[in-house]
């Protein structure tokens, strides 16, 4: 149980003195890096920056993947970044929290409805901004699908923590009633409950704290003064999520000031909103749930399984509309954008398949001769499938067609083909497979290689 959600880091492996070391790089940087942690995977570990602006974040986040994976290689490990690199376990993922603010006086902070109200003297101000917010997700869900599209994610979301990709938003029940209740005429102020939490032991009392959590399944969640876009993907620059975030809302303020400067009361705006948006988008249970999940598709949330459709949103009229009334994106801009989120997808799988391929070819092969045991002709024919099935890639000139050429290749031949080499490993002895297994790449506690060795020995 040494690898389990939380527990303190081993000195049996390097994983704790790379970490030191990557938050003492980023510290010169100026990157205060809050904290780190193992997470639920093993061997997979958090680490968390102070908040601060987008901008400056986004620029950040890059640096410190980059210093992770240098350092890493400074003791004998790799740092994995792909979303999903083991099967059956959590993937990784980043968890975007997003909150907005004013640019002149006293700092407020528009997602926290004491520091609103008590700026302006008006419980009105918060749920109208929520709403807003809420027609944003409703409306503009496809972009936010988009904004996360990647090969990695396609296998990532779904399950362990990741939320699947239908884009409705958690508020809690607190919160939701409390919307409702703005929008039936209340003008009650929002005070969320609380709750005790026992710690276990005598001698900690126990904790007041807010009665609900973030709901992990859903992938936006708002989590006490901030929304959390959990379904970004580890590997992802998270400048298109933010731009898509910042994008949807400054289009449902301005809806909101053009009908409150064309005389509509402020209240009556954000009821309207409430009213249209928060049946359909806002869902508080289990978004694992399959019949919840086709509860939510028959309301007309956004769902889009396919990350390569997902992509092609980019360019949709309605949503090239928005980026050149907004001023960010030209509708020429949109789709070139696109396209190279589908040359990116079908590079990152073409990449996976040719080194497939040399593993098949290099390691499983010889390594079923040499044992003569396993299903020899069916690891070849694999190697014979691989290519043709890249080559049809190569082949397709359509670059929509192309992607969901690799799409396929990637989330169904592979995976199909993973069934026979599992089964052939099952079947080879140790000394003979040549591989790394997963007890060998995952369980660093109790499984060491040469360099990590170096490394302890000083």
């Amino acid at each position: 149980m040494c690898d389990h959600y939380m527990a303190a880091m081993s000195y049996a492996q390097p994983a704790l003195a790379c970490l030191q070391a990557a938050q003492q790089e980023c510290y010169k940087l100026g990157i205060p890096l809050r904290t780190r942690h193992r997470e639920v995977a093993p061997n997979q570990y958090e680490v968390a920056p102070l908040f601060g602006t987008a901008t400056t974040q986004i620029d950040q986040n890059i640096v410190v993947m980059q210093i992770i994976e240098e350092t890493a290689a400074n003791y004998g490990m790799a740092a994995l970044f792909q979303e999903k690199p083991f099967n059956n376990i959590n993937g990784s993922g980043k968890h975007n929290n997003w909150s907005i603010g004013v640019k002149e006086g006293p700092p407020v902070n528009l997602l926290n409805v004491k520091q609103i109200a008590d700026a302006s003297g008006s419980h009105e101000i918060f749920p109208i901004i929520m709403a807003a917010i809420i027609s944003a997700v409703d409306v503009h869900g496809d972009l936010l699908r988009m904004a996360i599209a990647s090969p990695g994610n396609d296998f990532r979301l779904g399950a362990c923590e990741a939320p699947p990709a239908i884009v409705s938003t958690y508020l809690g029940d607190d919160m939701t009633a409390y919307l409702e209740a703005f929008a039936n005429g209340s003008d009650a102020p929002y005070h969320p409950n609380t709750k005790m939490l026992e710690m276990g032991i005598k001698a900690v009392p126990p904790l007041e704290v807010p009665a609900e959590d973030r709901n992990r399944t859903s992938p936006f969640p708002y989590g006490g003064h901030r929304f959390e876009f959990r379904a970004v993907g580890s590997a992802q620059n998270v400048s298109l999520v933010n731009t898509v975030l910042n994008t949807i809302t400054a289009d449902a303020f301005k809806q909101v000031a053009d009908d409150i400067e064309a005389g509509k009361a402020p209240k009556a705006v954000g009821e309207a909103l409430i009213k249209k948006h928060l049946p359909k988008v806002v869902f508080n249970g289990d978004n694992y749930d399959e019949a919840n999940q086709q509860m939510l598709t028959d309301r007309g949330v956004w769902r889009i399984d396919s990350g390569v459709d997902a992509i092609c949103r980019y360019s949709d009229p309605k949503n090239t509309a928005l980026f050149e009334s907004m001023n960010v994106l030209t509708a020429e801009e949109c789709h070139a954008r696109e396209s190279i989120m589908l040359e990116h997808y079908v590079g990152t799988v073409e990449i996976e398949v040719n080194c497939f391929v040399d593993m098949l070819n290099q390691h499983v092969i010889p390594a079923v001769k040499h044992a003569n045991v396993g299903a020899l002709e069916d690891v070849q024919q694999a190697v014979v499938t691989l290519e043709d099935a890249l080559a049809a890639v190569h082949a397709e000139d359509d670059p929509k067609a192309k992607a969901d050429l690799a799409r396929v290749l990637r989330l169904e031949t592979m995976v199909d083909i993973r069934a026979t080499i599992d089964a052939a490993e099952k079947l080879v002895p140790a000394d003979l497979w040549t591989l790394a297994t997963y007890s060998e790449l995952l369980f660093l506690d109790q499984t060491t290689n040469a360099v990590v060795n170096d490394f302890l020995d000083g």
